[in-house]
């Protein structure tokens, strides 16, 4: 049964809130749940249960599989979370990729690309704020007993709960890791635009965030471990912003780690390139192929030809 909820302002404070104001609101806290559960369950992994004792060692992380996907879930769920929070009031982009590909081609208001990329920003600062205040302890607990190399005291391992990097076998390289960031997001803003496409076989609206948050699992699981799967300039620099802040320094601006330097960029615009690729190639092989079926008023059932008119 519905209820009606009373605002906690007063009427008159809300107005501003019910534009761009409310919608820039939406999108930082949606993004501030988002990181907060997604750096958080690396936390979980990387800091918290080898520091508790939960693992064979103090430093003990990813010896199997499974760490990773415990990784790639939490970070399903908490997009999933992040979506569920924000949708109602912004659509919950929570990725200026996402932003900049429905500016692109989903008549997305150009005049609030700049502010949603700036909450989300903002959002993802605040998350990784707090999961920093949570697992300050753990941190520095795993920092003081692991080996070098150590920058200010931290290491590569614990800078990986909040931002990314590549892995060893790219030696470095900037191609490797941009196409890695390109693919991965190309990937996630095509599902995003099939799940909410109703001319397709779009979910329920209930179901989008979950389904969002499998597809979010699905490019973790099958193309992670080459950078860390960021997808999302946000979700990467604002991480990175509290690291630098907090003491990772070099390690987040500019980029620079054991085997590689100058990183900072790359998870910022592989995914803006990506999210426009992958909201073009929907359009160009499903988009236009429903909308022409729209114009012609013939929708026949998925996987199935029209019928044949028998003129005998």
């Amino acid at each position: 049964m519905a209820v009606e909820i009373p605002p906690l302002l007063k009427p008159s404070r809300l107005r501003s809130r019910g534009g761009l104001l409310g919608e820039c609101l939406a999108e930082f806290l949606g993004t501030f749940v988002l990181i907060s559960f997604g750096c958080g369950v690396v936390a979980m992994a990387v800091a918290a249960l080898p520091g508790s004792g939960r693992a064979a060692t103090p430093t003990t992380i990813f010896l199997a599989a499974g760490d990773w996907l415990l990784i790639t879930w939490g970070w399903a769920l908490a997009v999933t979370f992040g979506v569920y929070v924000a949708g109602g009031v912004s659509g919950a982009h929570l990725n200026p990729a996402v932003t900049l590909a429905f500016a692109v081609r989903r008549r997305f208001s150009w005049a609030k690309v700049v502010p949603f990329w700036v909450s989300q920003v903002l959002g993802a600062l605040a998350g990784a704020a707090l999961v920093y205040l949570v697992y300050h302890d753990a941190i520095n607990a795993f920092d003081a007993v692991a080996p070098p190399p150590k920058v200010g005291g931290h290491t590569e391992a614990t800078f990986s709960i909040f931002a990314t990097f590549p892995a060893p076998y790219f030696h470095g390289g900037t191609w490797g890791p941009l196409i890695d960031q390109i693919v991965g997001t190309a990937f996630l803003v095509m599902f995003v635009v099939a799940v909410i496409d109703l001319r397709n076989t779009a979910v329920g609206s209930n179901l989008g965030p979950f389904v969002v948050g499998l597809a979010v699992a699905a490019i973790g699981m099958s193309y992670g471990a080459n950078a860390g799967y960021a997808i999302n300039p946000a979700r990467d620099f604002g991480p990175r912003l509290l690291t630098w802040f907090a003491g990772w320094k070099s390690l987040a601006f500019p980029g620079d780690g054991a085997w590689f330097s100058g990183y900072w960029w790359i998870p910022i615009v592989g995914p803006l390139i990506g999210g426009v690729i992958g909201v073009l190639l929907y359009d160009l092989f499903i988009g236009d192929v429903l909308h022409a079926r729209l114009k012609l008023g013939e929708l026949p059932e998925p996987g199935r030809t029209r019928p044949t008119v028998d003129e005998g």
